[in-house]
């Protein structure tokens, strides 16, 4: 299991403007060949902003296409060209909250689902927040909502809170919030 298969050929199957689908032909260290899909987005990847203040998380209400609902969640967005990491994640707090960040922190980068998408999201702790707003890309206004750290678990069996990211990373930086006390 520690030898990687090979890839043995690459081709575009599919594109739209976010995503591309791309066939991956691969032979295993055994011998096996296989063939793969992928979904391939931005190389660079996006951020998750978990934004603390005081007791609470700031989160946005959101329409999702994907869902057909609002969903309740952290900010969050691509990371534009060369832009960095906690750079992206400021001005997503920005765009989408209303707020920048004194103290930026990556806390983990992680994957959708790591068998088709190699999408990386960044999840950003943003700290000792102050009024900054930056024109976004988002077709209406977000509603923000500021939902109290001690009440995650109420907030992870909401209807409207479905995404996995959201999820992990509230119980990832509750959990660093509790160690530093």
């Amino acid at each position: 299991m520690s030898q990687k298969p090979e890839i043995t050929a690459c081709k575009v199957v599919a594109q739209s403007r976010l995503f591309r689908i791309e066939q991956v032909d691969l032979t295993f260290s055994n011998g096996e060949a296989v063939v793969y899909e992928r979904l391939k987005g931005s190389s660079r990847g996006g951020v998750l902003v978990v934004a603390v203040q005081g007791d609470s998380f700031l989160m946005v209400r959101e329409y999702g296409v994907g869902v057909e609902g609002y969903e309740l969640m952290f900010p969050k967005g691509r990371i534009e060209n060369d832009e960095p990491i906690l750079e992206a994640a400021n001005r997503e707090l920005q765009e989408e909250v209303g707020y920048a960040a004194k103290e930026l922190t990556l806390i983990k980068s992680m994957t959708l689902a790591p068998g088709y998408m190699g999408h990386q999201t960044h999840v950003v702790l943003a700290e000792d927040l102050y009024p900054a707003t930056l024109e976004g890309d988002e077709p209406e206004p977000l509603e923000v909502v500021s939902w109290k750290i001690d009440n995650i678990d109420d907030l992870s069996i909401r209807e409207d809170v479905s995404e996995a990211r959201t999820i992990a990373a509230a119980y990832m930086v509750k959990a660093i919030l509790e160690q530093r006390q």
